[in-house]
């Protein structure tokens, strides 16, 4: 015969663990990036909620601007001007401003 017949070398195996390596990696590199600090994000705001005060002077999400005249469980009531109150959710709330920020605008 002028050609040989090839034959193929033994294999070797690929460590499991260095397969998954990858995918351990892009892991951890997301819950540093994305997912650890949007849990910081969601804990500072729930406790930015729950130590609202009458007479602080927040903003809701909907860009609603006011000062808190009740707080209840679950609601707030704002003085948005005027002698308007406006029932919100404790939830819509996105900050609390210094105090006099209302008559600065």
């Amino acid at each position: 015969m002028l050609i040989s017949p090839a034959y193929a070398a033994d294999a070797a195996q690929p460590d499991p663990i260095m397969s998954f390596l990858p995918l351990i990696v892009i892991f951890v590199i997301f819950y540093f990036l994305i997912i650890r600090p949007q849990m910081k994000r969601a804990k500072d705001q729930k406790s930015m909620q729950e130590s609202l005060q009458k007479g602080d002077e927040i903003i809701t999400g909907g860009g609603q601007l006011g000062k808190v005249v009740k707080i209840n469980e679950q609601y707030i009531t704002l003085d948005i001007g005027g002698g308007t109150e406006s029932l919100f959710q404790r939830g819509a709330v996105q900050a609390v401003l210094p105090k006099g920020t209302i008559k600065d605008l």
